[in-house]
């Protein structure tokens, strides 16, 4: 009974501490290592560093600063990006979870959306010159069925 009730808890704190959705973190980081806090205050991306780093959510981040790192941990859900960091466009019009180019990227009412680029096309441009708020809304729905499934 006493290893029945060890399982038992052994199991529950495993779920209760793992991620609540799925996140990109394809090199290892969401936003691919870059510091999701440098979207915002530097207008652009910048790689993190290994030693400012931190988990939320069951998920890597990285910074390129202290400061950057305090200012996620203070407020983590302002910079996190959206869609778990996945390409905002392709979860909007194909219903999927693609990998992104962390410096493809736009901020929008104060929440950061990463996208796709490839040689052949960049998604931040199909996002921008679509219909954005549709989109939007789309990419807001399918990530309530996308955001807990793994591929």
């Amino acid at each position: 009974m006493k290893q029945f009730i060890l399982l038992f808890f052994l199991g529950v704190s495993t779920i209760l501490s793992a991620q609540q959705i799925d996140y990109n973190t394809k090199k290892g980081y969401v936003a691919e290592g870059y510091d999701v806090v440098s979207y915002f205050v530097e207008s652009k991306p910048v790689e993190g560093k290994n030693k400012f780093q931190t988990t939320y959510d069951g998920a890597k981040f990285r910074f390129s600063s202290e400061k950057h790192l305090n200012m996620f941990t203070e407020n983590p859900k302002k910079y996190v990006p959206q869609y778990g960091g996945y390409c905002a466009y392709a979860v909007a019009e194909k219903n999927i979870k693609m990998y992104i180019d962390a410096e493809a990227f736009e901020i929008r009412d104060g929440k950061l959306y990463l996208f796709y680029s490839s040689f052949f096309g960049n998604k931040l441009d199909d996002w921008q010159e679509g219909d954005t708020k549709k989109l939007k809304i789309k990419a807001d729905k399918n990530w309530e069925n996308l955001k807990n499934k793994e591929d």
